[in-house]
């Protein structure tokens, strides 16, 4: 589901530079889609990938946070491990 199935559109008003104008129409053109459709999925896709990045850090520090505690487990189980190898 995209973030415009979820509720009503709202209007924005954005200024951008008349060249980006011009590829933006032309690439909305070659797609056969307004330029607001376009503006607006490449927003969502926008907001999806910065999501994503922060989710993919925040697993990072989970992640990081785990080997870290599993690092310190593994030292306190050291010395009873090479105990069984007698």
């Amino acid at each position: 589901m995209t973030l415009t199935a979820q509720r009503k559109h709202s209007r924005i008003n954005i200024q951008i530079p008349g060249e980006t104008r011009d590829k933006l129409a032309e690439v909305a053109s070659l797609q056969g889609k307004k330029i607001s459709a376009l503006v607006r999925e490449s927003i969502e896709e926008k907001i999806r990938r910065i999501e994503r990045e922060l989710f993919e850090e925040k697993m990072k520090t989970a992640y990081e946070g785990l080997s870290k505690e599993n690092t310190r487990i593994s030292e306190d189980f050291k010395y009873a491990d090479s105990e069984n190898l007698a």
